[in-house]
């Protein structure tokens, strides 16, 4: 049932607050990347492969604790799950700060992903309960204000804080904020007029199983698109440096514009996402990016390549909250977490592979071009199919 606009007002401040923390989870994970050179400087004689594993760790950290969220979403309350991990998050960035050691670091680096896991898993649900009119619009917000942290996290830390601070510096404003904002939070929880759609919610595994169809389909979807983007993105700058002979600094700011381009990308699919069919849509933007990926192959100036990286970024992060928007919108109130939980556990899982397969396959002698080459023809294989399926009624067009 949709909320009356009485109760509705009363959720904004809960949902702003969601959108600040989402922010600062999301900023947690993504801010190990642009320190890696800093980390190394601090503490002298550290490896390449042991700075690496901090950002890995966070990733990890990530990935680990979404199905055990989903079970614990079954007996505690979303709200208060939210709560849990904005004192997770104040508590291991806080504790970055006293890190004497890099492997005391990544002990922080992977509570604060274990942080943004478990958010992930509770507050998605959350979000489109609060506003179940609304799902797509809700949910692009949301995601636009988690993008916006992966746009912003490098420039603020390379240009404005390790001017002048250590990479300390960071963490010690991540906890303070996350402090803050995990107060207001709970203030505006207990203020809000809070849904009660996850009361008949208490089967994980049964969820699943019930909706595995609709929870398959987004896992093939967004998981194999999300293994050939996740092996893509981390390999762009090495990319455009040896195969288009870009500078280091321009490869730099290319992939910037591609996680940037991911802020009105979220913002305006959530939208779209409550006006047209979700399936249809999901296949259209996924053969966007197969189109653009295959397209960055090609193209060799420097303002070409540029503005294809502009769409490809464009087109995945469009996936995100098409994707999200046709789970919780289909989803019963007695399977949302619990389904939901399932689909992001498994997705990560896939996805997460995408560096080792590129990495690997360049170690084995292939060229950057043929690697993405082939991914872009294995997701085109794999549309052509969701397309024929689409067409013949085979696809679930909602939950069971």
């Amino acid at each position: 049932m949709a909320p009356s606009s009485d109760s509705g007002a009363r959720r904004l401040p809960l949902f702003g607050s969601l959108c600040a923390l989402v922010f600062l989870v999301n900023f947690g994970r993504v801010v190990f990347a642009p320190l890696v050179v800093p980390l190394q400087e601090f503490f002298v004689g550290t490896s390449n492969a042991a700075v690496g594993l901090v950002a890995t760790l966070a990733w990890l950290g990530s990935a680990l604790p979404r199905l055990p969220a989903g079970y614990l979403l079954t007996r505690v309350a979303r709200h208060r799950v939210v709560l849990g991990t904005g004192g997770l998050l104040t508590v291991a960035s806080g504790g970055m700060t006293l890190a004497p050691t890099i492997e005391l670091v990544m002990v922080g680096a992977l509570f604060v992903g274990l942080a943004s896991g478990v958010y992930f898993v509770a507050a998605s649900p959350l979000v489109s309960e609060l506003f179940p009119d609304r799902v797509g619009r809700v949910i692009g917000i949301h995601g636009t204000a988690s993008q916006l942290a992966a746009a912003v996290a490098p420039l603020l830390v390379v240009r404005v804080l390790l001017v002048r601070y250590t990479w300390r510096a960071p963490f010690y404003l991540l906890s303070a904020a996350a402090a803050v904002v995990t107060v207001v939070l709970y203030v505006t929880a207990e203020r809000a007029d809070l849904p009660d759609a996850a009361g008949a919610d208490r089967d994980l595994l049964g969820s699943v199983r019930r909706q595995y169809r609709i929870v398959a389909l987004g896992v093939v979807t967004v998981g194999i698109t999300g293994l050939v983007w996740n092996g893509f993105f981390n390999f762009y700058p090495k990319y455009l440096i040896e195969t288009k002979g870009v500078t280091k600094r321009t490869a730099n700011l290319l992939l910037t514009v591609v996680f940037a381009a991911g802020v009105p990308a979220f913002w305006y699919t959530g939208r779209l996402a409550d006006r047209f069919r979700h399936v249809p849509l999901m296949l259209a933007i996924l053969g966007s990016f197969v189109v653009t990926l295959f397209a960055i192959t090609v193209v060799n100036a420097t303002l070409a390549v540029a503005a294809v990286s502009l769409c490809l970024g464009y087109a995945i992060h469009s996936l995100f909250p098409a994707i999200d928007t046709f789970l919780l919108d289909s989803l019963p109130d007695s399977d949302r977490g619990s389904a939901y939980a399932g689909y992001s556990a498994s997705m990560m899982l896939v996805q997460a592979l995408g560096s080792v397969v590129v990495g690997t396959l360049r170690g084995t002698g292939f060229a950057y071009d043929t690697i993405f080459r082939t991914g872009a023809a294995g997701l085109g294989v794999l549309a052509v199919c969701l397309v024929a399926l689409q067409w013949a009624g085979r696809l679930p067009q909602g939950a069971s």
